[in-house]
Parts: C-alpha cells; structure tokens; sequence
C-alpha cells in the first residue's frame, strides 16, 4: 500500500488528486490532500471579481463533500514545514503527515514585501487570491464614487503578466460602463522588455495585438520598468534601456493601482537544499520528479523554470492553465508507473491554451510548447473569447464540483485540435 500526499487545492492540486485517485491501485493506494483552504478557488476570475462582474463565492467550491465522494482524504490545515528526508508533512495544528510519495502543488508565496509600500497591507490592491480580490472590489466601489488616476501592472519578478493585462481591459470597460472613463487617465508599468513579451519571448503578434488594443483604448505604458517604492497615491518607477542602464525616472500619481508581485515559494519548502531553489522553487526534472528526493513531485506554479530570456528587468515565465495539467497527467502516470516498479518516463507537453478576457472582447494565445522554439504559435482576438472564457470559467468549476479531471470529450475535442497533454 502507498500513501500519495498532494499538497494544495489550486488549479494544479485539484486535478492532481482527481487523476492520482484514478490511477491508483484501487484497494492498494490511498491519495491524500492537504489545503489551508476549505474552498476551491478559480483563479483566472479573479479580475472580475475586483470589479464586481462575479462575487467570491460564484467561483468557489467546497471540497469536502468533493473529496469524500472520490474517497480522497482531505486534511484542512496548513503545511509548516516539508521534511523530505522523513517523508513527512508538519502541519499548523502539530500534527504530521506521513507519506511514500508527495506532490508539492502549493501555488507561490506573493513576495509583496519586496517593494515597500506594495500589496493590500500596501497602498496596492491585488488579483492574485479571491480575497485579495474581494478587497479590490470594496476599494473600487468607493473609486468610481470619486475616480481618478489608476496604475496598473506587474513589478520585477514578476512571471504571471496575463491577469494584469486583463484586469488594465477589464477595469477600462467597466468605466466605460458607468461613462466615467473620461475622469480616468490609465498607465500601464510592467517589467517585460516590451507590451505583450508576457514573460515567453511572445506568443505569435501579441505584441502588436496587446498594443493596438491599449491604443484603442487610450492606456499608456511603461516597460522595462522596475517599481522602487510605492506611497499613499504615488508611484516611483525606474525605466531602463535595453542594457539595463537607467532611462528615466517617473513619479506616477493614482487614485486606484492593481501590480501583480514577483512569486517565491512557500514558507513550508523554501530553504531546503536538493528541494528548492534559491527563491523556493521546487526543482524538477523532465518527469516532474524531483531530482535530490525521488518520491517528491511538483506542479504548477510552485515548479523551478528557469528565465526564458535575460532581459533589463527581472521577468519569470508564466505556468498556465494548460501547461499545468500536462504537468498533472504526466505525473499521476509517472507515480503509477512507480508503484509499478517501472520507472518514470510520461513527459507534459507543457501547451499554452490560454483565454485572456478584455472586457468585451478578448485574446486567445496557443502555444506548443508554451516554451520556444515551439511547433505552434497561434494568437486572436474577438468577443467570441470574451464569451469562451465566461463558458470555460462555468465548465472548469463544474468538473471541480463533481470530481472530474478530464472528461473524455475534452480529450478528444482538444486533441482533435492537435492539443494533448502528454509527450508521444
């Protein structure tokens, strides 16, 4: 009998669980899942919720009752600290876990600390959880009331470029909405070499269709920028040229500002040696296995990728929806060949098939691998991916609400599409 952990309930540990429970030995393995959380959370709808589109809890799910009918152990508590070396899991509560294989799907810590001033506890409001969110929307309902400048962007470090580009379209449609978007002049500051560089060297002419769409929509922008401080209603940026050297300096005023933070890992991992890297990062190879602790597996945001690119200011490269569960699937095969006594060889494809919402319109970006060179680069923009995102936010919460990972007409429709999860 195996004991299989997985630690966290997000986008990664969800499907982990799912997919690890099917495979399994069915009366030889137990599959066990640790969250802090008693709730699901979809993530990508977050943007909305800051702008009152969708409250907190139209996009959670309760676990529980999820759990027990798939008869996956649910532990809620929070992790404090990983020991690999005794394959156990100390928790908040004083109690441990023990476990034969782990799979570390925590998500990041959200390293706000690294710019002063920055963060809900900051003068910025943020995205990037469904709290943080709820926060954003108290705030932006006091904004319209009164409006004025808003900032919006990704500080260095930063690898998750998509929800500020959605949220800079959302909250420009919802003004004009109210016919106050006269009152609001808009600034969009981010890290990445150029507009659309979304931390992968781009994704086909997203570029040129990130740019166009801000043109339209009269937002301007600052890139290769590195945030130094942030006070109550102003912000102080640094622009570099293309060796890194200082440009300009800007002083931004705002009434209003949403920045997506650098990522590290959590507290529970970070500073383990063989496990993480220098910012907690889980080290992985091309199996999803880590190379120092061989029963350890991670996936999602929490993994070790290198920089696609240097670039002036700091960038990391985005881990998405898609790209995630590739990394799910290989690995659920991979502990299943483990258990029996073969060695791992399942591979992600680590595809990119992503929906980034503008408002009333919207950008599709596919990516195979997300990672250049790639086989395919494909990118559009329209409202019918406004309204695909609206029925993929529906759909993936309802396939969380009853258990299910892949259902095997989602399988067969993408790969009809020539979009599949594992390597041949």
């Amino acid at each position: 009998m195996a004991r299989i952990v997985i630690l966290g309930a997000g986008i990664g540990g969800i499907p982990m669980a799912l997919e690890m429970k099917h495979l399994a030995r069915k009366k030889q393995d137990e599959v066990v899942l640790i969250s802090d959380s008693p709730t699901f959370h979809f993530v990508p709808s977050n943007p909305w919720v800051a702008v009152g589109w969708r409250k907190p809890e139209d996009i959670k799910v309760e676990l529980a009752p999820m759990l027990k009918k798939r008869k996956i152990e649910f532990i809620q508590q929070k992790a404090t600290k990983v020991d690999p070396a005794n394959n156990r899991i100390e928790l908040a509560d004083g109690n441990s876990v023990n476990y034969d294989f782990l799979v570390i799907a925590t998500g990041p810590r959200l390293a706000f600390d690294e710019v002063p001033g920055f963060g809900p506890h900051g003068h910025t409001q943020s995205v990037c959880h469904v709290d943080h969110a709820a926060e954003a929307l108290e705030f932006w309902d006091g904004f319209v009331k009164d409006p004025g400048p808003i900032v919006v962007g990704s500080v260095q470090g930063a690898s998750c470029f998509g929800p500020a580009y959605e949220y800079a379209f959302i909250a420009d449609t919802d003004l004009r909405r109210r016919k106050i978007r006269d009152k609001v002049p808009m600034t969009f500051v981010t890290s990445e070499p150029y507009i659309g560089h979304l931390g992968l060297g781009g994704v086909g002419d997203s570029k040129g269709l990130l740019e166009s769409e801000m043109r339209d929509r009269h937002i301007k922008w600052i890139t290769n920028a590195k945030v130094d401080k942030i006070e109550d209603g102003k912000m102080f940026v640094t622009e570099v040229d293309d060796d890194g050297k200082e440009k300009k300096k800007h002083e931004l005023p705002f009434k209003h500002s949403m920045m997506i933070p650098a990522f590290t890992g959590i507290d529970a991992v970070r500073g383990i040696e063989g496990l993480v890297n220098p910012r907690g990062f889980v080290l992985v190879d091309e199996y999803q296995r880590n190379p120092t602790f061989k029963n350890v597996y991670s996936v999602g945001v929490c993994i070790a990728i290198p920089p696609l690119e240097q670039t002036p200011v700091p960038t990391g490269v985005p881990k998405t929806g898609y790209m995630i569960e590739s990394m799910v699937t290989a690995t659920a095969h991979n502990i299943r060949a483990e258990l029996d006594g073969k060695e791992p060889s399942f591979k992600g494809t680590w595809a990119a098939l992503c929906l980034a919402d503008m408002g009333d319109t919207g950008a599709a970006f596919i990516a195979q691998p997300q990672i250049p060179p790639r086989n395919v680069t494909w990118a559009k923009k329209g409202r019918w991916v406004h309204l695909a995102k609206i029925a993929f936010e529906k759909y993936f919460i309802r396939k969380v609400r009853k258990g299910i990972s892949e259902p095997i007409y989602e399988r067969l429709g993408l790969k009809a599409l020539g979009i599949v999860r594992l390597k041949n």
